[in-house]
């Protein structure tokens, strides 16, 4: 077995992390490191090193290669794997001083935990699994990072200074050392604990390694074009601000507490201005003219349509690159990959038809005739958000995903014969699926296409044992009369029975799991299993799902549930939570669409290709010019191969070439 060595760092930069990410954060000329704490796994205690003498990095590598041999000689060892508490950090932010850290020489804890569903942050993960006292993380360290690792306000107290040294408080930097020492303790005790559970497999840290590369790798961003748009809004909303002062003559148009009074007594009483209030009080007719552009200049005002173009802004590099914006294993029960920063995975729709010029007339700065041609300019801004993903000089996106991806996954899992038929001839799922519904035929922008949208919404909504209520949330234009959708359930449900059956067989295999603390397999080796107090269910791909101090209880209304201790996602904390048959199915097929995926990128790139972000089930790969042609039968062939463990469903992605990113 290899030797392994856990390191904990402390740092300081004038960038807020929770804006800019670990790579700008760590490329900023004020960032440091503080701290260095580490332990290798033969030695009894801490060893934490303290740069505070030696703030810049060529003398504090001096300092470490004279004093601290051992760490250097570790840090750089192929033969001596690195552990950290989200590795991403230390990665980014040791290299800075000390060159590149491969990710095949590390693991990270946090992901080990993420993987068995339990909480991202060191603190509440040792509460989680029980760790003892003396093994968990300090209570003092937030105010300590507080003080230590950000920039401080100037006062006449601290004599006008704007970062807090060691020697301002040394008592405080004894702690701190204390704490970064603990870190290192915590964390080793948090991997120990959890090692006896099979959850990283070869395949998923090879993953976490690609991962890596392509954070590194980012994803460049027209930084002109951006810095135009957030010129230009804030140059418009300070006109509007103009405009509604003098309409109104408050001080603060935009101050609740002074414009509600103010359309009272105008004659419109308003309750609240929110986005909806003020969308209903524009459809009234006799409302005086003030008054509705008042309330035009509040709903424009309200728009964030900038919000996303200043996230980039604060989180983009010096070579014009966004880095960090995808993490790895982000959902706890299916794995998929989580957005950050710039939140990728909401980026709003490309809505007109004439995209392309709609971004020529941003990057020229010529919004007058962008909002002759296309109206309101936040909805336009809103619309060019992706357009802002840039391939660079020489280089082609090649943007390819799969098609109705999860559709597949429960057709093939199910072996509904007419799905798996719909997909194998390329046919339409949302015509076959209104087509199987009402007994007719239906083609889109044909015979009986008007059905197609109740097909997609049924679709939509009722894969997961959903109901009513999922048929109106999905059914966001309204289409479809409250009183057909129990008629519409019904007859998608008559409609896929094995998927109906699906439901079932899950919550009877996960009930029977718990209680009698047995294996159970279904169809396509899903596998449900118990140990330690953790459900697993192991995936065709040989993944595990995890479900920890999984349990079965009769609740009030006398049935007995499955619960869970997760993250609950109404509340975000950390407790006990619910899960029945469809949401296991759902639990599963993202998963494995999600481990589709995840096949894909690593052929991708050992193809030779780069990949710079994804999207839900959608890679954007950054192709030289002239190897574009090649590269669109290479991806297009590796997107249509089916897992050597899933034989017989029946993928295919579809694809398109851009210099910016769009959805096609």
């Amino acid at each position: 077995m290899m030797r392994r060595m856990s390191v904990d760092i402390e740092t300081y930069s004038d960038r807020d992390i929770s804006k800019s990410g670990a790579y700008a954060y760590a490329e900023s000329p004020e960032f440091t490191i503080l701290l260095i704490g580490y332990k290798f796994d033969t030695d009894e205690g801490v060893t934490v090193i303290d740069l505070s003498d030696y703030p810049a990095a060529p003398e504090a590598r001096d300092y470490i290669e004279m004093c601290y041999p051992e760490f250097l000689e570790a840090l750089s060892s192929r033969e001596i794997i690195k552990t950290a508490y989200n590795a991403n950090f230390e990665r980014t932010c040791l290299s800075r001083y000390f060159g590149e850290m491969p990710p095949e020489q590390w693991r990270c804890t946090m992901i080990k935990a993420a993987t068995l569903g339990l909480p991202r942050s060191l603190a509440e993960v040792g509460a989680a699994i029980g760790l003892a006292e003396d093994k968990q993380k300090l209570a003092t360290g937030k105010a300590l990072i507080n003080y230590f690792c950000k920039p401080c306000k100037p006062t006449k107290t601290n004599g006008g200074r704007t970062r807090n040294l060691p020697k301002h408080a040394p008592d405080k930097w004894k702690l701190f050392i204390e704490y970064n020492g603990q870190d290192v303790i915590a964390e080793e005790a948090i991997a120990a604990q959890l090692s006896r559970f099979d959850t990283i497999t070869p395949f998923e840290q090879e993953l976490w390694n690609f991962d890596q590369r392509m954070n590194d790798r980012g994803i460049l961003i027209d930084t002109d074009m951006m810095q135009k748009i957030l010129d230009y809004d804030q140059i418009n909303r300070e006109k509007l601000m103009q405009e509604a002062r003098m309409l109104t003559g408050l001080e603060n148009p935009n101050s609740l507490s002074q414009l509600k009074p103010w359309f009272n007594d105008m004659g419109l009483p308003m309750q609240s201005v929110t986005k909806e209030t003020v969308d209903a009080a524009l459809t009234l007719q006799y409302i005086p003219d003030d008054v509705r552009r008042m309330l035009e200049i509040r709903k424009s005002l309200g728009k964030t349509s900038t919000a996303k173009y200043a996230a980039m802004k604060e989180a983009v590099c010096e070579d014009h690159r966004l880095r960090g914006i995808l993490q790895f294993y982000g959902a706890n029960r299916s794995g998929r990959w989580a957005g950050r920063i710039v939140q990728v995975h909401n980026l709003p729709q490309n809505k007109y038809p004439d995209i392309d010029y709609c971004r020529e007339l941003a990057a020229e700065g010529d919004f007058e005739t962008m909002e002759i041609l296309f109206g309101e300019l936040p909805f336009a801004f809103s619309q060019l958000i992706r357009t802002a993903f840039i391939a660079d000089k020489g280089h082609t996106f090649l943007v390819s995903d799969f098609s109705a991806i999860e559709a597949r996954v429960i057709a093939w899992l199910t072996d509904e014969k007419w799905r798996l038929e719909v997909f194998e001839s390329g046919g339409d799922i949302y015509c076959a699926s209104a087509s199987q519904m009402f007994h007719v035929p239906v083609e889109k922008h044909g015979v009986n296409g008007h059905l197609r949208q109740r097909g997609k919404v049924a679709e939509l909504a009722l894969g997961y044992q959903g109901g009513y209520g999922a048929m109106k949330r999905m059914d966001t234009a309204g289409a479809i009369p409250e009183d057909e959708i129990p008629a519409i359930i019904h007859n998608w449900r008559e409609a896929s029975p094995n998927i109906c059956k699906l439901w079932n067989l899950y919550e009877a295999a996960a009930k029977t799991c718990i209680r009698e603390r047995r294996t159970i397999k279904t169809k396509h080796d899903v596998t449900f299993s118990y140990l330690d107090g953790v459900m697993f269910i192991e995936l065709p791909s040989g993944r595990k799902l995890s479900y920890w101090r999984a349990g079965v209880e009769e609740m009030d209304d006398g049935r007995e549930h499955i619960t869970y201790m997760g993250v609950n996602q109404d509340t975000k904390k950390w407790g006990r939570t619910e899960t029945y048959g469809g949401k296991l199915v759902e639990n599963v097929v993202q998963a494995i669409a999600r481990d589709c995926l995840a096949e894909v990128m690593l052929k991708v790139e050992k193809a030779g290709y780069d990949i710079v972000m994804h999207v839900h089930d959608e890679i954007i790969v950054e192709v030289p010019d002239e190897r574009l042609t090649q590269a669109r039968v290479d991806v297009a062939a590796i997107m249509a191969e089916a897992p050597a463990w899933a034989p017989g469903l029946p993928l295919r992605g579809d694809g398109y070439t851009t210099k910016h990113y769009k959805k096609d």
